[in-house]
């Protein structure tokens, strides 16, 4: 596969402040919609949440030395872990427990790995795991994206709260929609300079000020229950009394979200031609996943993870600087303190981060086929076949196994877990045929 050299390195720069700000500000735009998303589902604070993103992703660049272009994000792996938990104890509290046990197992699967190599994890997750559960991931998120532009009919929209009362939302929803997606795509494909590194930022404001025009954003409204400056709500671990009853509903996830780290970093590496498992190291890099998420459930906010819209960001701009990244997080960490800025993120329509991630999520499914044609996996091995068939189906069909009241496998987590075991039964039974002929 032919590779395409980084405009900008990992260790490097950009050349001007001006430079390295937009194309950091490119990063928070592109992580705002999933990062406020998650909070907004769960009813944990927004700010918080912007706060405990950026802390976990400089928590995490430290751990890993600076060699990684990360950002770290709020998980949706763990959404209805957290609505379920909050609604069975009347709280959040055993939710941010259940998110700190998950974080204390990632470090410990970090010690481990440190001490004994990660060949077996390795061979607990191949690419023939990694690369259908990245698709899951990016495919799964495809209905969102498609809702968003307001291709699945305004009814849907409307039951959402979204677009009430506008005139004619039914058409001016999908145009907003395709203006930001063609910006994208333009600017991605004839952008000369330092336009062609921005082309998702460009597309915001285009899709935005269009949005503006067809009546789909109220200026007036805008910065409506904010203030200038405003302390997020944190919720101190010790300021309340701590609950484990949640705890058991979120540690298997930990397996799934390790598994989904691993693949976006196989995806990562792949874009920017370096191989993150060796160095700095998977030890490493699970070691700052795991003690940023810890440190958000410590602060109130939830479970943070690698983003894969902040990886397709990377991939479309040849832009892999930790230095845009570290400056982004700073970025968040600020947006979380200011009401104003916060307000007119907030305001962007949907229509607009429809348009966008419709290339964002067909990006990040496109890089799990990446991770099977570099492992060259045969698919017309049976084995293979059956692991990545299985995992596509049940990730992507909906289904769910109930295993106790709180606990609930379903989609990627369900097709994660099926798809390690299938690997493991059918490579025993293929070396066993391999024996006996």
């Amino acid at each position: 596969m032919e590779k395409q050299s980084l405009l900008i390195g990992i260790s490097e720069k950009p050349k001007t402040k001006l430079e390295w700000f937009v194309l950091s500000v490119q990063h928070v735009f592109a992580m705002f919609g999933a990062t406020i998303l998650v909070p907004i589902l769960t009813g944990l604070d927004v700010g918080v949440s912007l706060v405990a993103s950026g802390i976990g992703t400089l928590i995490y660049i430290v751990c890993t030395g600076a060699k990684v272009p990360v950002y770290l994000g709020s998980s949706f792996a763990y959404i209805s872990s957290i609505a379920t938990a909050i609604a069975v104890t009347g709280g959040p509290e055993s939710a941010y427990v259940g998110l700190m046990t998950v974080g204390l197992i990632y470090v410990l699967i970090a010690f481990i790995i440190s001490f004994t190599g990660s060949a077996w994890i390795r061979k607990l997750l191949p690419p023939v795991v990694i690369g259908p559960m990245i698709m899951i991931i990016g495919l799964s998120l495809a209905p969102t994206a498609v809702q968003e532009t307001g291709l699945m009919g305004i009814d849907i929209l409307l039951e959402q709260g979204k677009y009430v009362g506008v005139a004619g939302a039914a058409w001016k929803v999908p145009l907003v929609a395709f203006i930001t997606f063609a910006t994208v795509v333009v600017i991605s494909m004839r952008g000369k300079g330092f336009l062609q590194i921005v082309p998702f930022l460009i597309a915001i404001v285009v899709g935005y000020i269009s949005a503006v025009v067809l009546g789909l954003v109220d200026l007036s409204q805008v910065f409506t229950g904010y203030s200038f400056f405003q302390i997020p709500n944190f919720k101190f671990v010790g300021s309340y009394q701590l609950d484990f009853s949640s705890v058991v509903a979120f540690a298997p996830l930990a397996l799934v979200t390790i598994a989904e780290h691993i693949g976006d970093h196989i995806v990562l590496g792949e874009i920017v031609d370096e191989d993150f498992l060796e160095t700095p190291g998977l030890s490493k890099t699970i070691l700052g996943d795991g003690i940023a998420t810890f440190v958000s459930a410590a602060i109130g906010g939830p479970a943070n993870t690698t983003y894969g819209e902040n990886t397709g960001v990377i991939a479309m701009t040849r832009v892999g600087s930790v230095w845009v990244i570290g400056l982004a997080a700073i970025i968040a960490i600020c947006l979380g303190f200011l009401g104003y800025v916060q307000a007119f993120i907030s305001s962007i329509p949907w229509a607009v981060i429809g348009g966008m991630t419709i290339i964002l999520y067909g990006l990040i499914a496109s890089n799990g086929v990446k991770v099977l044609i570099k492992d060259r996996t045969d698919l017309g091995n049976m084995k293979n076949l059956v692991i990545v068939s299985t995992m596509l189906v049940i990730g992507l069909g909906g289904a769910t196994l109930k295993i106790t009241p709180q606990t609930t496998l379903s989609g990627m987590s369900l097709a994660a877990i099926c798809g390690i075991v299938l690997n493991l039964v059918l490579s025993t039974l293929e070396s066993k045929k391999v024996i006996l002929d």
